[in-house]
């Protein structure tokens, strides 16, 4: 899913992506200020206030997997900044490819030290996303499959053939 923020005059700009299984929304508040919005078909477990604040009073290790993901979710969203402010933008594209490997990539088939993933994106996402044109993503695409370090069929299936290259390419992160 994709987290956005609505701005006053009506932009909208994506501030986070968050996989499965990973909790959604804030526990101990009444108000979440971003919109969720699915990128894919998802499936989601609706938990009432009431009844997940029981749960996490009866389950301690509940709550303590809750608070873990919650600081993940800070680390990896200070890394993001430090890709947005500081890096070009074929890293930044290249630090978005390793993001989507890592949370929903699987082994190839075809080549299993490859790995492969349907962008839950539309470019025009992706380029909000990262702060960049729609252009500059599409160029930036074709530059990284020009180097071989990804395929990409069908604008969505793409295959990264070498983990370490992309990261190398990505800055290192």
């Amino acid at each position: 899913v994709k987290l956005t923020k609505l701005l006053s005059d009506g932009r909208q700009q994506i501030v986070g992506l968050q996989f499965a299984p990973e909790f959604i929304g804030k526990v101990f508040s009444e108000k979440v200020p971003v919109s969720v919005e699915a990128a894919t078909d998802v499936e989601i477990c609706v938990f009432p206030k009431a009844e997940l604040e029981n749960m996490l009073k009866q389950q301690p290790e509940f709550e303590h997997r809750l608070l873990e993901q919650t600081l993940v979710q800070l680390d990896d969203a200070r890394t993001w900044m430090v890709t947005l402010g500081r890096k070009t933008a074929q890293e930044k594209v290249a630090s978005f490819l390793l993001l989507l490997a890592d949370h929903i990539g699987k082994p190839s088939p075809a080549a299993p030290t490859s790995i492969e993933f349907m962008l839950p994106l539309k470019r025009a996402d992706i380029a909000d996303f990262l702060g960049l044109t729609l252009e500059t993503v599409s160029r930036q695409m074709t530059k990284l499959r020009k180097m071989g370090a990804i395929d990409i069929r069908k604008n969505l299936d793409v295959t990264v053939h070498d983990i370490d290259r992309l990261t190398a390419i990505s800055g290192g992160d």
